[in-house]
């Protein structure tokens, strides 16, 4: 008689043993079928009142009173920005309480580990399935995006791998500092102390140019920013290809920097 273990692997419709990320991937998107309604409505409902609260809403003040932000109206200039800033919560959220709970409370990686998946393996997975859920979330703005007209270039769809990294940049930071805490204090602390004040600064709602000369440093050297600009660049169809490649370079470089940081930590706290 076939195993647990023989059989976590295998695609029981044809008989064929799964590749160890897709085993994990598909673990997750098992667990995602008992919740998808409700996420899925979220999904769609964000969008539309964060553009139409943030673009139509004040942006019919800011375009009567100040005129174009950027030479573009509010609406168009806001929207991008809203994208990038939408995968970085998205990332985020995935990568705490998710990577927390598989560990200390319901201890599903250890489970996982008992089989012949190995640590790698289950990151990979975690990995795999953040994207999946950057790939819906970035989708599912563009496509309100262009319903609100925001959308003037093609090159708008290369957005989406673009929120895809914007996403991974912080995924792999979080999973790694999640890996490592006992409880889910430190998650208020980044929600707080990081990923508000990231949202709020790094050129989502209005040019940098605003702040502070000493802050601009600052903003720069956040993975933020460099989503926002490439997403607004591609969206807006005026894209500085030098800029370009230094936004794209950057959130690769540190979309593989938080996965190596993650691969440690996570066979640290594992392993044992």
């Amino acid at each position: 008689m076939t195993t647990d273990l023989e059989t976590w692997g295998m695609d029981t419709a044809h008989g064929t043993r799964l590749p160890p990320t897709l085993r994990v991937l598909r673990y997750h998107f098992y667990t995602y079928m008992r919740t998808w309604r409700s996420s899925l409505t979220t999904s769609f409902l964000a969008p539309v009142l964060y553009l139409a609260a943030m673009g139509v809403g004040l942006g019919s003040l800011i375009n009567k009173h100040v005129g174009t932000v950027d030479h573009v109206r509010y609406l168009s200039f806001v929207a991008p920005g809203l994208l990038a800033a939408s995968a970085m919560q998205v990332a985020a959220s995935d990568s705490m309480y998710p990577v927390m709970a598989a560990i200390k409370w319901i201890r599903t990686y250890y489970a996982m580990l008992a089989t012949p998946l190995r640590v790698l393996d289950v990151l990979l997975g975690h990995f795999a399935w953040v994207t999946v859920r950057l790939v819906l979330t970035a989708v599912t703005y563009l496509g309100v995006m262009a319903a609100f007209g925001t959308v003037h270039s093609p090159l708008a769809l290369l957005a989406v791998p673009v929120g895809v990294l914007t996403g991974l940049a912080f995924s792999g930071v979080i999973s790694a500092f999640a890996a490592t805490q006992e409880n889910d204090q430190g998650f208020a602390t980044i929600s707080r102390m990081g990923l508000i004040p990231l949202f709020l600064l790094s050129g989502t709602f209005f040019p940098l140019t605003q702040l502070p000369g000493w802050m601009h440093p600052v903003a720069y050297a956040t993975p933020l920013y460099h989503g926002v600009d490439l997403c607004r660049m591609l969206v807006l169809g005026r894209v500085d290809w030098i800029s370009a490649m230094w936004d794209a370079v950057y959130l690769v470089g540190l979309s593989a920097l938080g996965l190596l940081l993650a691969r440690r930590l996570f066979a640290k706290r594992l392993v044992v």
